[in-house]
């Protein structure tokens, strides 16, 4: 039996996987084995011990298709943080406060947060940039830069919904022009004390356990701080 004659489009992805170069529909799904295949090296062997060749055979893909999205190691690793951050982002974005009071939606907020941020991977991509901040400072501090300003955005956004309630609406530090500050603060006083704990190396399910109690003590406090004029 004759062997068809292959059509053009066809001729066409073998010669695009053959020069490192996927068809146009295929770019994505490369791109997400490349750096699901990156964050595996990464959390496995750390930045420096981590090979690009390794990295090339596990994402089934060759190296020059690797280096034409990302040019270094480090741009490679900044893009699977920065992936990470967004799936998380992305979390947010149907997410709605729970709860009857004021409190309680702010302490949905905060323990909805630290769940979602307190895992293996986040927790470990995290500990890695900070690992190579003396080798890459202009690294760990461009990722932790845009980390937080992604994060502050979607934060910001529920408190804003929180602030839609009757009290929260009142309260100075709820103004849109506080908004910002008053995150900022939300984020010191209630998520980055756990989080801070576990990138020291607490282990991660006594720190899950800890979360709602954390939240408890420390949103009301926060709440106490925007009634008396202080946050924000």
């Amino acid at each position: 039996m004759r062997r068809p004659i292959p059509t053009k489009e066809v001729l066409t992805a073998r010669h695009a996987v053959r020069s490192g170069r996927p068809p146009r529909e295929l770019a994505g799904e490369v791109d997400a084995r490349i750096l699901d295949a990156a964050r595996e090296v990464f959390l496995e062997r750390g930045l420096a011990g981590a090979s690009m060749d390794e990295i090339a055979g596990l994402a089934r893909a060759g190296k020059p298709t690797i280096y034409a999205r990302f040019p270094s190691k480090e741009a490679l690793f900044t893009a699977v943080v920065m992936r990470s951050m967004a799936d998380k982002i992305a979390q947010f974005e149907n997410y709605v406060p729970t709860g009857e009071t004021v409190e309680e939606r702010l302490a949905s907020v905060g323990a909805t947060v630290l769940h979602w941020v307190l895992v293996g991977d986040t927790i470990g991509l995290m500990r890695l940039a900070i690992a190579e901040s003396r080798r890459f400072p202009d690294l760990a501090s461009g990722v932790y830069r845009m980390a937080r300003e992604r994060a502050s955005e979607a934060e910001a956004r529920l408190l804003s919904e929180v602030a839609q309630s009757d009290e929260p609406g009142t309260l100075p530090p709820f103004a849109p022009e506080r908004l910002a500050t008053t995150t900022r603060f939300f984020q010191d006083l209630v998520l980055l004390p756990l989080i801070i704990r576990a990138l020291f190396g607490e282990k991660l399910e006594a720190l899950r356990a800890e979360i709602e109690p954390h939240v408890a003590r420390t949103v009301a406090f926060f709440l106490a701080a925007c009634r008396d004029g202080g946050a924000g």
